[in-house]
């Protein structure tokens, strides 16, 4: 008999293995030595990607159910045992292993930018060492995502974005994840039925050029779709001839009228969308039918988007797959995960282009005298500082002993910090052409920047004495 094929889901049962194999080398040499003491790491970004000028946080969520449900199954336990590396004393200690540290961050939705801790995880040594996969990787692909998203819905100029990916996406994960971060970002809904189902995000719909096909003509099937779903009834017009496909979908229009309802839009999926668009939304309103919405789609991203309504393209809304659900331009975040204090003081890493901020550290958003974003401050976590104007720690507890104890926002909830954020940022910092990173308004603090320099100074002497 064959063996039966395996699915490889990441759940609650098996995602504490979901973790680089040198985390748990390294935590059983921690363990043997008795190095367990508490240390604080943080988890930054350490440049922009190109073009970006600012990063959108996403992820705390999942980090969260993962910190207060990690646990090791005896089936890890096993599995881990079968691969002759690790102490049969350190096997043991994971047995009943909980994660029991404390947890600052960045809430979801909000921006921010390089060297920023987005996440500050103080906790002993090999629990704060064995949650950084997974950390890392949480924490990098919504953040990509919900940053992708906010680029693209700033380039619609106020009409509706849907994510149109999972086809596209890198996995069955990713696809959920895509949803929840575009939908973070500010996109209006998903394509992905399951990410309505989890995370209670709109979902949209239209059809494919298969279901056209399907019938004999264009609009015997325009009818059989508006027949089968008259409330929800979006056509795809491009099939054969986009003009002739919008001259059918108001015969079918009229006759949902007849009936009582309303044909919701059509779409447009190839060709010149400037043009089409223009020619379609004249015979849509020639046909009194200027309630039906144009929605475009086809490998369309940020650039296109804005290209297209500088050359007039008629749009209610844009549907985006590919290009953000892998963030096609900028596919990968440099997030990091570094010590920054242990039980011997602040820690400092030097490696060329790759200093690290040492100790624990909050950060300041400023605001001008009109609610606009001014700049950021990283400071010392118990630094007094005193602004002239507005200023608030963008840094807030989400964890302490181990368990939540941040009132998780809804979803729609974060989406709508996210909006307002990103809408308090200067217009220069909401473009899409390239951008200086030495150029962002964001400084370290008197108090940091000296720390830093004295240890730099200290390390650098210590080792060249040894």
């Amino acid at each position: 008999m064959s063996r039966q094929p395996v699915l490889g889901w990441v759940d609650g049962e098996n995602m504490a293995l979901l973790t680089d194999l040198y985390e748990l080398t390294m935590a059983d040499s921690y363990f043997r030595r008795g190095k367990n003491q508490e240390t604080t790491f943080d988890l930054f970004i350490r440049h922009l990607p190109p073009h970006r000028s600012y990063l959108v946080a996403a992820g705390l969520e999942q980090v969260l159910y993962y910190l207060a449900h990690l646990c090791f199954t005896p089936q890890a336990i096993d599995y881990l045992a079968s691969l002759d590396l690790f102490s049969g004393e350190f096997l043991e200690y994971l047995r009943d292993f909980r994660f029991t540290g404390t947890v600052w961050a960045i809430p979801e939705g909000e921006f921010f930018f390089p060297k920023e801790p987005v996440l500050r995880v103080t906790a002993p040594r090999i629990e704060a060492q064995i949650v950084e996969t997974f950390l890392l990787n949480t924490i990098n692909f919504q953040s990509m995502i919900a940053s992708k998203a906010s680029r693209v819905v700033q380039a619609a100029r106020g009409r509706a974005v849907v994510d149109f990916s999972p086809r596209r996406d890198h996995g069955a994960d990713a696809a959920l994840k895509v949803a929840r971060a575009s939908y973070i970002g500010g996109c209006a809904g998903t394509s992905c039925t399951l990410a309505g189902q989890v995370f209670g995000i709109p979902v949209y719909g239209t059809m494919a050029h298969s279901y056209i096909m399907s019938f004999e003509t264009e609009i015997e099937a325009f009818r059989a779709f508006a027949q089968d779903f008259p409330n929800n009834a979006l056509l795809l017009i491009d099939t054969y001839d986009t003009l002739q496909g919008a001259r059918h979908a108001v015969v079918v229009a009229r006759e949902l009228e007849a009936l009582g309802y309303r044909l919701k839009g059509v779409r447009l999926d190839s060709g010149d969308l400037v043009t089409l668009s223009q020619e379609v939304r004249e015979i849509l309103d020639e046909a009194g039918l200027g309630y039906v919405k144009i929605l475009l789609s086809g490998d369309l991203n940020e650039y296109k988007i804005q290209d297209l309504l500088e050359r007039g393209a008629v749009v209610d809304l844009f549907g985006v797959g590919t290009e953000m659900g892998t963030s096609r331009d900028a596919p990968s975040l440099g997030g990091v995960y570094k010590l920054v204090e242990d039980d011997m003081g602040p820690r400092i890493k030097l490696s060329a282009g790759k200093v690290t901020l040492p100790a624990k550290k909050q950060v300041y958003r400023v605001l001008d005298g009109q609610g606009k974003w001014k700049e950021d401050v990283i400071a010392l976590e118990k630094e007094n500082l005193v602004f002239e104007e507005e200023a608030y720690p963008l840094l807030v507890k989400v964890m302490e002993g181990g368990e939540v104890v941040y009132d998780l926002p809804s979803l729609e909830e974060v989406r709508s910090r996210c909006l307002e954020a990103v809408g308090r940022l200067p217009a220069e910092y909401r473009i899409l052409e390239a951008f200086s990173e030495e150029e962002l308004p964001v400084r370290l603090s008197p108090a940091l920047e000296a720390l830093t320099e004295k240890l730099i100074e200290t390390y650098r002497d210590l080792e060249l004495r040894t």
